[in-house]
């Protein structure tokens, strides 16, 4: 593989539509148009039947990062023909049993919008993974990115070249311009892993006129939450929660799981348990959206899972533009998805979106 690769040989997509295009896509079409470029660029990077790592398993309760989990996990299935030889957490992963159970072939790095230093420790992973495997093939599964030390960057962009042979993967335009710009790196935009998953049923029959998930973390905008009470019949919830049984359940069905298909290797045992607590995880996500008959979210997997529920929802964005840096990209002319700027906007896209 040549240094530092040059990713111009993986298809660059083009977004979903031009500014101010009346078109209107369905969600049918479009996850299907994004499933088309995800195996495209994940066909560049690993071949059918080779050893792979894919690590940072989200071992955290946001219901979006483990949709991307197990969106990248169906897709690598798919395009690869196998589960990779390693899997680990990022405060379990051990340089030594990456080398002895996957001594070749690439080491994915699970998707999302942790790319800088936003959230730190996931960074930390990324440039330990550089620094100990050189010249290793090392994929970054798409991310969005975002830092507020541009001298970290840097020091990101010197690993990075000295490495040789990193390939990242972006999901929005923002972030390839700033990979290209300041990290020195050509990124393909490629949609997130999510999408994968594909089209989903709802979950149970709805409960409220529209379901509020925003965002309670330090992504949260400071629109006013209160504004939303002029919206009858509605819930305001956030999924950073879950049941505290949740992880000995998935404990226990992953045990079994594990017994029926004669898993006896501990990496093999590591990612029937991780893929158990992600369908879990993902379960309570799809449940909570069906509750509403519209969204209103800042969310980008609240917009990326009613997407394939097929669900009338609006998007506000995040702290720093990850979302609608997101929908532009990719769904913004998707029939039953408006996009709004403050709760005022948001309330008036939600009339729209009466069925």
């Amino acid at each position: 593989m040549p240094s530092h690769r040059n990713n111009s040989a993986v298809m660059i997509a083009e977004p979903s539509g031009t500014p101010g295009s009346q078109a209107r896509c369905s969600s049918a079409d479009l996850i299907d148009r994004q499933r088309t470029l995800l195996r495209d660029a994940v066909t560049e990077v690993v071949g059918y039947g080779q050893n792979y790592a894919l690590v940072d398993f989200p071992n955290f309760s946001n219901v979006g990062d483990s949709a991307i989990w197990l969106g990248a996990r169906a897709l690598l299935e798919e395009v690869v023909g196998r589960p990779p030889a390693y899997v680990a957490t990022m405060k379990g992963f051990d340089a030594a049993a990456l080398a002895a159970a996957a001594a070749t072939g690439p080491i994915l790095i699970n998707g999302g919008g942790n790319f800088g230093d936003l959230w730190p420790a996931h960074q930390d992973l990324r440039e330990e993974l550089l620094r100990r495997f050189p010249n290793r093939p090392i994929v970054q599964l798409p991310q969005s990115i975002k830092f507020h030390d541009i001298g970290r960057a840097r020091q990101f962009a010197d690993l990075s070249k000295q490495h040789g042979n990193f390939t990242l993967m972006v999901r929005d335009e923002a972030s390839r311009k700033f990979a290209r710009e300041t990290l020195g790196i050509e990124a393909p935009l490629v949609p997130d892993c999510a999408v994968y998953l594909g089209p989903q049923a709802r979950r149970a029959a709805p409960q409220v006129g529209t379901l509020l998930l925003l965002r309670t973390d330090s992504e949260r905008t400071d629109v006013e939450r209160h504004s939303f009470e002029a919206l009858e019949n509605t819930s305001l919830v956030d999924w950073i929660e879950e049941p505290a049984g949740l992880f000995k359940s998935a404990q226990r069905k992953a045990r079994i799981e594990a017994l029926l298909r004669a898993q006896f290797s501990p990496s093999a045992r590591r990612l029937t348990l991780f893929d158990q607590l992600a369908r879990q995880r993902l379960e309570l996500g799809l449940a909570m959206l069906s509750q509403g008959e519209a969204v209103i979210t800042d969310r980008l997997h609240g917009h990326i899972l009613s997407l394939l529920l097929d669900m009338p929802h609006v998007t506000l964005d995040n702290s720093y533009g990850k979302v609608s840096g997101y929908v532009d990209a990719w769904d913004r002319d998707y029939q039953w998805h408006r996009q709004a700027t403050n709760a005022e906007t948001a309330l008036a896209a939600r009339a729209e979106l009466n069925r």
